[in-house]
């Protein structure tokens, strides 16, 4: 156990360095690796969304798909299974992007922008904290999505294969391809460094379970801090890079790709917290079990992709200005939704 932490405050040390190094390299500042905004990203470069800043199809995310895929392939950790409550899983995917497009980041980015001395990430970090503990409390209740079971093989193939076909249209920009001219959209590491560094996060963070909301639900519910030793690590990480390459700007205004709306990043990151809590894990997480073979987890990651563009073409998600237009009463609808799915889905009353 004890090598086993070492080796995940390693990963998360390695990972926190990379996403912030990223960001010298090309991509967004305090966004150089983002699961929400990346996945945000390609679903608008694939026309889900017409928000023309936020379209690009971010090669990091199909590298940390293949690599987990080879890991777990190497290791004989893949393992092809499914049905478990398949729409259940599918909303709360949607619903976790849309409180993190709320907040401008996922669970990653919420510890990178703090890394990168963004202070409205202490309100983001709050908002994971406390929906974490909303989905202990479920947790403790018998909540429980069911189990999954061994099924046909090739299924376990579709969302490697999918990633794959997403990889060729990055290296081959077909014209049906959307690409942002300016914005986040436009900003981004070399290709081939992009690939590089997604395989490598693929591989530690499939080796380690990594998980930026199972980190949190583990110290409440069971105290255990092998998945936190990864957060920790890799702010350490982060800030390091940042002090380094003298990115790092302490305060609320004037952050790279945020908003000062302090109710509105906690409420986003209520949602996403508990979401990601009952599911299992944040948006990394989810992508890590769908390439070892879990089709409900790919599942899930249809649920972000479909939140994404949910967000951008009915007004939810958050600009620098702000939260949306409808973005407050996404994440209320959100809340109820999740919560109901909570108590309702308990074992005892099945």
């Amino acid at each position: 156990m004890k090598n086993k932490k070492y080796l995940m405050i390693g990963a998360g040390f390695t990972f926190g360095a990379l996403a912030a190094y990223m960001s010298v390299l090309g991509n967004p500042a305090n966004m150089g690796v983002c699961l929400a905004c990346f996945y945000r990203d390609i679903t608008g470069a694939l026309g889900l969304h017409n928000a023309a800043i936020v379209k690009y199809l971010r090669v990091e995310i199909m590298g940390m798909a293949l690599g987990a895929f080879a890991a777990a392939i190497a290791f004989k950790e893949f393992r092809v299974r499914s049905g478990s409550n398949t729409l259940a899983r599918f909303l709360l995917g949607m619903f976790v992007m849309i409180g993190a497009l709320v907040f401008l980041g996922c669970p990653v980015r919420a510890v990178l922008r703090l890394a990168g001395g963004d202070l409205n990430a202490l309100w983001g970090l709050g908002g994971v904290v406390v929906g974490a503990l909303m989905g202990v409390f479920f947790l403790k209740r018998g909540f429980n999505l069911g189990r999954a079971t061994s099924t046909y093989k090739v299924g376990g193939f579709l969302f490697p294969l999918i990633m794959v076909g997403l990889l060729l249209l990055a290296v081959f920009k077909p014209e049906f391809i959307a690409y942002s001219e300016k914005g986040p959209g436009s900003m981004h590491a070399a290709l081939w460094i992009s690939l590089a560094v997604g395989l490598l996060i693929g591989v530690l963070a499939q080796r380690t379970r990594m998980c930026f909301v199972g980190g949190w639900r583990d110290l409440f519910l069971v105290k255990d801090t092998y998945l936190f030793s990864g957060i920790a690590a890799f702010f350490v990480g982060a800030i390091l890079v940042n002090l380094l390459t003298g990115r790092f700007l302490v305060g609320f205004e004037g952050q790279p790709i945020a908003h000062t709306n302090a109710v509105w990043n906690f409420m986003g990151m209520v949602l996403c917290g508990l979401g990601a809590t009952l599911l299992g894990g944040c948006p990394l997480r989810q992508t890590i079990l769908a390439s070892e073979g879990d089709i409900d987890a790919g599942v899930t990651v249809m649920g972000l992709i479909v939140g994404a563009a949910v967000s951008h073409n009915f007004l939810l998600a958050s600009s620098t200005a702000g939260p949306g237009t409808f973005g407050p009463a996404a994440v209320i609808v959100g809340l109820i939704i999740v919560c109901g799915l909570g108590w309702f889905m308990r074992e005892n009353i099945a």
